[in-house]
């Protein structure tokens, strides 16, 4: 088995404890820290991701995975590309008020951490008001990003993006949607900027958000 495999068997299987010393022998062995990411963890967490909407895994296991993951990335992130210790740009995140999902949002939040951002997670069930004064207490933020993946807290995402809509420093900022139930009609009609499926395209599109915001 190859180290990338060895990766990938120990996110799907959520091996919290083992994957920090696999990734340290992928890194040893030559192999590429993106390919770690993408191949090893990446491509591992879509499985899972399958596995849970065919109802073959339930969300603890979903859960040990995305922690595997999490802790692999640590170990990996000093690696990823240039001084990590310098941030491409600010993003706060968070789910909609109501809504207690976490998971896509934590997926997010370490590709865009991979990607070089700087993340303010606001957690769960976060009220508009939240992302409004979290922005103001931030005003270097380039992106937010509020995910629903319910049905049922659709308006609570709704409501989120025209209050931001409406707040002072709206021109400075891109207004990022995602969730399940989410499309890009529905984030059209309510006015974001973005709508992603994934978590590897949220940290693409909110790179290419900050490239052409420092090219204009």
């Amino acid at each position: 088995m190859s180290n990338i495999e060895a990766i990938s068997k120990a996110v799907q299987g959520g091996k919290s404890k083992k994957i920090g010393e696999l990734v340290e022998q992928a890194l040893q062995a030559g192999c590429e820290p993106n390919e770690i990411l993408n191949k090893g963890m990446i491509e591992a967490m879509s499985i899972v991701g399958d596995k849970f909407t065919k109802n073959e895994i339930f969300v603890p296991e979903m859960l040990v995975a995305a922690r595997a993951m999490k802790k692999g990335v640590e170990v990996l992130k000093p690696h990823l590309g240039g001084d990590n210790s310098i941030s491409i740009g600010k993003v706060i995140m968070g789910t909609v008020a109501g809504d207690l999902h976490d998971i896509g949002k934590n997926l997010v939040i370490m590709m865009l951490e991979s990607s070089g951002f700087e993340v303010i997670d606001l957690g769960v069930d976060v009220s508009p008001d939240k992302f409004i004064s979290t922005l103001e207490e931030n005003p270097d933020t380039k992106i937010v990003a509020a995910s629903a993946l319910l049905t049922t807290t659709m308006p609570a995402l709704k409501e989120t993006v025209q209050a931001l809509n409406g707040c002072n420093l709206r021109n400075n900022i891109k207004v990022m949607v995602g969730g399940a139930p989410i499309t890009q009609e529905f984030a059209t009609e309510i006015g974001a900027d973005a709508y992603t499926e994934d978590a590897a395209s949220a940290a693409q599109m909110a790179k290419k958000f900050v490239l052409e915001n420092a090219s204009a």
